[in-house]
């Protein structure tokens, strides 16, 4: 039986539960529940802190788990990121007063504020910077009011709570996260139950990104709307009772299906349609 770590509570939690339940795959339902089996998958979940997954995970405990790449990068432990999954995603950024620095080499010396020290030392370490790193969990802008850092290194998504605290963003990016699928680093690769599970969750990722879009056009326009919509392969093009007309089918990305149906219409197609996709196999 599979076992896999999934995200107890916090923002990596609600995105991940329903991922996995529009994999297929039973969930838990009271958020007290840290362990449920799904016996017709053979899978066996276990909601865990997403601080440790990782950790789990490494020890070869548990096979796969969900977590941030940030909580991947920042526990150290030994495992890798095999899938990303979109969602969940944020920025890190260093932050300070107005004038403290304007980028990671006027760090040297220096006391950084984190709740991400495994994170912040490395990037560190690899520009060969000379910091101090100060660990904090919670909200970290009060560090520099209460003298406990110059400088702050945090999740910036508005940059809001930052200029409210007098701060602002300086310097590259740290790092980009979103949620990731983890394994222990050297475990089998080609295991059938994680390529099962991941091709589950990679359905998932199409199935959000596209629809399917089914027209009528005439023969001699053919060529064009197929232009517009090629699909993966091939579209599907069926004649019609009507001689001289056919249907055409096709998956095309939802963020463009708008546009991609104008220009269907101004070449003459017609009754086009767009439905989702609820799941699939590439």
């Amino acid at each position: 039986m599979l076992r896999i770590a999934v995200p107890n509570k916090g923002s990596l939690s609600g995105p991940a539960a329903e991922m996995l339940h529009e994999a297929g795959y039973q969930q838990r339902r009271e958020s007290k529940e840290l362990r449920i089996v799904d016996p017709e998958n053979e899978v066996e979940f276990f909601y865990l802190r997403p601080r440790d997954i990782a950790i789990y995970v490494s020890s070869g405990k548990l096979d796969i788990g969900i977590t941030g790449r940030d909580l991947l990068i920042d526990s150290g432990a030994s495992a890798e990121a095999i899938l990303p999954l979109g969602f969940a995603r944020s920025t890190f950024r260093f932050a300070g007063k107005p004038g403290t620095a304007a980028g990671i080499a006027d760090l040297a010396g220096k006391t950084v504020a984190t709740s991400y020290e495994g994170i912040v030392a490395k990037h560190l370490a690899d520009n060969g910077i000379d910091a101090s790193v100060v660990h904090l969990d919670g909200a970290v802008e009060t560090a520099i009011e209460l003298g406990v850092a110059e400088v702050i290194a945090d999740v910036v998504e508005t940059g809001t709570s930052l200029r409210n605290a007098g701060l602002e963003v300086f310097g590259d990016p740290i790092m980009k996260s979103e949620a990731v699928v983890i394994r222990r680093v050297g475990a089998e690769a080609d295991e059938p139950k994680v390529q099962q599970f991941l091709r589950r969750l990679q359905g998932v990722l199409v199935a959000r990104t596209y629809v399917m879009m089914d027209y009528d056009c005439r023969v001699e326009q053919l060529e064009k709307a197929v232009a517009l919509t090629p699909g993966l392969e091939s579209p599907t093009v069926s004649p019609l009772h009507n001689e001289g007309w056919v249907a055409v089918r096709a998956m095309v990305p939802s963020k463009e299906a708008q546009r991609i149906m104008d220009d269907l219409y101004d070449i003459g197609a017609r009754a086009i349609l767009t439905t989702a996709i609820h799941a699939c196999r590439l």
